[in-house]
């Protein structure tokens, strides 16, 4: 799944977010907990919403209700991506999948229908690994904006730009990190009381693979959410 959150005031979320660390680093209820340990470069450096404790967790959440947040999101399902190598391999044996690939395609699906909406499109992504992904990012924006244009016969004229950066300079990188964690409780365990909580925050969750009613997969929205 690839998460995108958009964030109104980066600033005050930031700064929010870095006072409640702060606290409770200092909190003696969480002196001994490993992963507030600066040393271990977890919780004690960024939020992350699968080393957080629950404590945490909970204080993290009430932070992102406060703020202007919306998040969109596509998923895909594991087992029809690998029906689809499998297809891939039947017709041409010389055919590897790559993980950018699968994460590329996902961008350019996600953002085909946002690039449009604001004059400047700043797009920070998290790091995957060492390499500078910045240029091919990039290039997936523009995919999208090509698709975007050919759909509906709109010229796309926001300025775009793509970067990437860590959630340890970023704070809305580790918003976003939160909201596909609740998200992937509701697909992977069936748990959806996070996603509930924050479900006012979320826009879109296109399931690509969900093809029982359409083609095109499922779309959920405030008004069919995904609970």
């Amino acid at each position: 799944m690839l998460g995108v959150l958009d964030v109104a005031d980066p600033a005050a979320l930031g700064l929010e977010l870095d006072a409640l660390r702060q606290t409770l680093l200092n909190d003696p209820y969480f002196s001994g907990v490993p992963s507030m340990q600066p040393e271990r470069r977890k919780t004690a450096l960024a939020f992350h919403a699968k080393d957080d404790l629950p404590e945490v967790r909970r204080e993290v959440f009430r932070v992102l209700l406060r703020h202007d947040l919306k998040f969109n999101a596509v998923v895909r399902d594991k087992q029809s991506v690998l029906a689809y190598v499998r297809q891939r391999n039947q017709v041409d044996a010389a055919y590897h999948y790559q993980p950018n690939e699968l994460y590329d395609s996902l961008v350019a699906r996600l953002f085909k229908n946002r690039l449009h909406l604001s004059p400047e499109v700043d797009v920070c992504f998290a790091e995957r690994g060492r390499s500078d992904r910045s240029a091919a990012l990039m290039q997936a924006l523009q995919r999208a904006r090509q698709r975007f244009e050919v759909k509906w016969g709109r010229s796309v004229n926001s300025a775009i730009s793509a970067r990437q950066s860590s959630p340890t300079r970023e704070a809305a990188l580790q918003a976003t990190d939160y909201f596909l964690w609740a998200l992937q409780r509701r697909f992977e365990r069936t748990e959806g009381r996070f996603l509930e909580l924050i479900w006012q925050k979320v826009g879109l969750v296109h399931a690509v693979d969900e093809i029982e009613r359409a083609a095109y997969g499922t779309y959920y929205t405030k008004k069919k959410p995904l609970l």
